[in-house]
């Protein structure tokens, strides 16, 4: 589009070049002016924008005029983003982000004080399980939180659904169960009726989580028969 061309009230489009270029520090970076949008006394002015990492973003120059007689001056000069540029992508908190297996050696990892997992240790009542012995004797000495009930919920459904649940191919091959076997140690709390820790050397899934009805080929009753 030529400056000609350009329905331009203000006939500022010069002037607002001439601040992008200003702002801009090189001249390489302001390309093409692409429109002006005017409203009564104020008025912006797009010109093309070759900023590294800006791709499809325009260089905005706001001008205004006090009255008709007035000079055209510069109110503003900022990049916006176009119809096709390159965008951030939106914003997720680290909490979010964060997946099994993110979190290294030396990595700190806080929980949010409203961590829906977590309950305060007092909060808990005295038959619960969850609860060190010591801490009904300890009353806000032992552990600060504990989990609630929405935690033990999300954990048994993870470990459940998850490899060490019954709904793998080695559990449908296995010809007997893990709460069966004698390398299965059942584990402390609300949880130990479905779960427990394999303690089997041989296993695939030894030291590790799993469930009662989860097995594999290293059961402690899989006998060799001796004829």
């Amino acid at each position: 589009m030529s400056i000609e061309a350009i329905n331009d009230p203000f006939n500022a489009v010069d002037l607002a070049r001439s601040a992008a270029l200003e702002d801009a520090g090189q001249e390489s970076l302001v390309g093409n002016f692409v429109s002006v949008d005017t409203d009564d006394r104020v008025a912006t002015y797009l010109f093309e924008s070759f900023v590294a990492g800006y791709t499809g973003w325009r260089w905005a120059v706001t001008v205004i005029k006090v009255d008709e007689e007035s000079p055209a001056t510069i109110s503003d000069v900022v990049l916006l983003p176009g119809v096709d540029s390159l965008l951030a992508p939106e914003w997720i908190p680290y909490k979010d982000r964060l997946l099994p297996g993110d979190v290294g050696v030396g990595d700190i990892v806080p929980t949010s004080a409203d961590d829906v997992r977590l309950v305060p240790g007092f909060a808990s009542l005295p038959g619960d399980e969850e609860l060190d012995p010591a801490q009904l004797f300890e009353f806000g000495l032992g552990r600060a939180r504990v989990l609630s009930i929405e935690g033990r919920d999300q954990a048994s459904k993870r470990w459940y659904e998850g490899d060490r649940g019954p709904n793998t191919a080695i559990t449908q091959h296995a010809s007997k169960a893990c709460g069966s076997c004698g390398f299965f140690l059942p584990i402390a709390g609300s949880l130990r009726s479905a779960f427990g820790v394999c303690a089997n050397a041989l296993a695939p899934d030894d030291a590790r989580v799993v469930s009662v009805d989860h097995g594999c080929g290293a059961h402690s009753e899989a006998l060799v028969v001796v004829e």
